[in-house]
């Protein structure tokens, strides 16, 4: 389905509409041939669609109505933008699903009730990374003192994208996890080292995400920050 903005004509538009589908990089607006993605079933979407499965199940089965109440105010205090950057409100059903799909994915436990802080965790103004090809470690650097870090089910979790070339300065995904740092589990240092998800070439450019979990369900923006891969750390 794609989303239309209507001024003067079309403004602004996202998605897909019979054979061609629509989308913005930095360059502006841009239409292409729309192509049929494949279904790999690979063991990560296997999970995801578990994942899915169950959390849907649970906010029927095992969320009373209260909680399914809070959950519901949390959404209503909480914008997010579509594709086209507009102000959209989700439901307390959407909010639930993706707080928890992420928790649920890095081994943390179901969050049953809605937030009672109704605003999204802060990102990480820290965020950095490096790569080392001799190493092939990514490492990051991020704030230790953030309060996910203090308390046991908080998390931040790292993406990292697929290598391109050094003359490439804008990347929008897709990403893939690369690793987890815990709160209180793991130790309060400023950087850490994830095994990255694509083999680092001297040379190459790499774009690394983060995405903050708090143990009440909330779940930050996406942050990221990329870097030249070295052969070795400075």
């Amino acid at each position: 389905m794609a989303l239309i903005k209507y001024g003067g004509g079309i403004t602004a538009m996202s998605g897909s509409i019979a054979g061609n589908t629509f989308a913005r990089n930095r360059f502006g607006y841009y239409i292409r041939a729309r192509t049929k993605p494949v279904n790999p079933k690979s063991p990560h979407q296997s999970q995801m669609r578990g994942i899915l499965s169950y959390l849907a199940e649970a906010w029927h089965e095992i969320l009373d109505e209260t909680m399914r109440g809070q959950w519901e105010t949390y959404a209503a205090a909480i914008s997010k933008k579509n594709r086209l950057g507009d102000p959209i409100k989700l439901t307390g059903f959407q909010h639930f699903i993706a707080g928890n799909s992420l928790r649920l994915q890095n081994g943390l436990a179901l969050a049953e009730h809605g937030p009672d802080e109704l605003s999204l965790p802060p990102t990480d103004k820290n965020w950095a990374v490096i790569g080392s090809s001799n190493s092939q470690l990514l490492k990051v650097t991020y704030d230790p003192t953030a309060d996910w870090a203090k308390e046991v089910g908080g998390a931040l979790i790292g993406f990292e994208g697929r290598p391109q070339l050094v003359t490439r300065n804008f990347f929008n995904g897709p990403w893939q996890r690369t690793g987890g740092i815990y709160g209180i589990v793991d130790p309060p240092i400023t950087t850490y080292d994830f095994t990255p998800v694509f083999p680092l070439i001297t040379g190459q450019r790499i774009w690394v995400a983060g995405r903050i979990i708090r143990l009440d369900g909330r779940i930050s923006t996406r942050f990221v920050a990329d870097c030249v891969v070295a052969a070795a750390f400075p």
